[in-house]
């Protein structure tokens, strides 16, 4: 894809709206929904790189209460004619064709390679890839296994979401303050994944969410990670403008 002139390409994940309660939650979402109305004036496209959700799950009939700002706001973008591309994350990778058939959106659960003016982009969530976690990687393929996910979807939603907020706080606890600091090269398993990745074949950015931190790591001099941080804390986001990528910060 070779981008418009004065278009640009913007990247942004790990809204986690639904935690920690209702109004920190709400004032996040209107703050998200205020960035995708500024950048869709100048937007070639958008990419959502995981966990919007802190908790996902679509039900036969029933999809989680609330989030109609956000919903609304995607909708409307794509409606315009601005695409936008939706990796699921550890969060919400529960998906099953709303996304597509609402708000026509493409949802991806692997990472995936693009090319924007000439730079191949390799963008995914990031949760699984690389060395260690091996606890996660298990009960990754259980929540990912059909027959889990039926037998979750017979739970009554309101039993099946308790189940889950409960689950995702303790998993947030587990991670304690990680999140907060770079690990150096050596323990950031995303890098050490972007790495194996350049043996087999170059890209220039690699793009991911999960880590919950901002970070722009050069791999070598034509290749860089960038880790896209969170809009809990950081209200971090990439933009490309047809020859650099940028990490940056949103200030209403």
């Amino acid at each position: 894809m070779q981008i418009p002139a004065g278009k640009k390409i913007y990247f942004l994940s790990d809204f986690h709206l639904g935690v920690p309660d209702h109004k920190a939650s709400l004032e996040r979402e209107k703050r998200v929904v205020r960035f995708l109305e500024k950048a869709r004036q100048d937007a070639a496209m958008i990419f959502i790189v995981g966990d919007l959700f802190d908790f996902w799950f679509e039900y036969r009939k029933v999809v989680p209460k609330g989030f109609v700002r956000i919903l609304g706001k995607m909708a409307e973008i794509t409606d315009g004619g601005v695409p936008i591309h939706f990796f699921v994350g550890n969060h919400d990778m529960w998906m099953n064709g709303y996304f597509e058939q609402e708000l026509n959106i493409p949802v991806f659960h692997e990472p995936q390679e693009y090319s924007f003016n000439g730079k191949t982009f390799l963008i995914g969530h990031g949760d699984g890839l690389g060395p260690g976690d091996h606890g996660y990687k298990f009960l990754k393929k259980i929540f990912r296994n059909p027959v889990c996910q039926f037998l979750f979807g017979i739970i009554p939603p309101s039993l099946g979401m308790a189940i889950a907020h409960s689950s995702s706080k303790g998993s947030r606890a587990m991670t304690g303050s990680d999140d907060d600091h770079f690990l150096g090269e050596e323990n950031e398993w995303l890098i050490t994944y972007c790495k194996e990745q350049l043996k087999q074949k170059h890209h220039h950015y690699f793009i991911f969410g999960h880590r919950h931190l901002p970070i722009d790591f050069s791999l070598n001099r034509s290749s860089r990670y960038i880790n896209l941080g969170d809009w809990i804390k950081y209200n971090s986001y990439a933009v490309f403008e047809g020859e650099e990528l940028t990490l940056k910060y949103y200030e209403d």
